[in-house]
């Protein structure tokens, strides 16, 4: 049987893309111990589904399509190194302002687990970030000396279901399901 990994997710616009990109760059180029994430690989993760079997792929992608089309306005929060005590990415959290994407993640749970016979849901709260930069296996980062991250704002244009193919040059995504959401106005 054939398998894909999956994840919902939150689709950036290219602006703040294009700035957490810069940010990342320079924060690798300052502590060598940083590999960074490719510009068009940054995303907010929702919900990871791991590896599951392609049978299931329609069905969530039914998820995706059937998401609320609420607007997501999203704010820095600051730098985040996940995990706090022996960092292994590098992170820009970010604030839900008006609690829409607190929402969301709370309607997909369940939804997905219903098209994902085996999966559940988080139990954790949400902690919404993009990561821009990875530690290099057995390497330590330098937090202190890390630029300053953008100061972002920025309404998220879609939720995407996404299949990650993982290569040694870095996971690929491909976008399954698209599903617009409303700007801010």
């Amino acid at each position: 049987m054939s398998t894909a990994r999956l994840f919902v997710a939150l689709e950036l616009p290219a602006g703040a893309r294009a700035a957490l990109a810069g940010w990342g760059r320079e924060a690798c180029a300052a502590d060598p111990a940083l590999r960074g994430v490719g510009e068009e690989a940054l995303h907010v993760t929702l919900h990871f589904l791991g590896e599951r079997p392609a049978g299931d792929i329609d069905a969530l992608r039914g998820v995706v399509a059937g998401a609320p089309v609420t607007a997501i306005p999203l704010t820095d929060a600051g730098t985040l190194w996940l995990a706090p005590r022996r960092p292994h990415v590098l992170t820009l959290a970010l604030a839900d302002p008006t609690g829409a994407l607190e929402a969301l993640h709370r309607r997909l749970g369940p939804a997905l687990e219903a098209a994902t016979p085996g999966w559940s849901a988080e139990t954790r709260p949400l902690r919404p970030h993009v990561t821009v930069a990875r530690v290099r296996r057995g390497a330590r980062p330098r937090p202190a000396a890390l630029v300053e991250p953008p100061a972002l704002s920025f309404a998220a244009p879609a939720v995407v279901l996404l299949q990650s193919r993982l290569s040694p040059a870095g996971a690929v995504y491909e976008a399954l399901e698209r599903r617009s959401l409303r700007s801010v106005a």
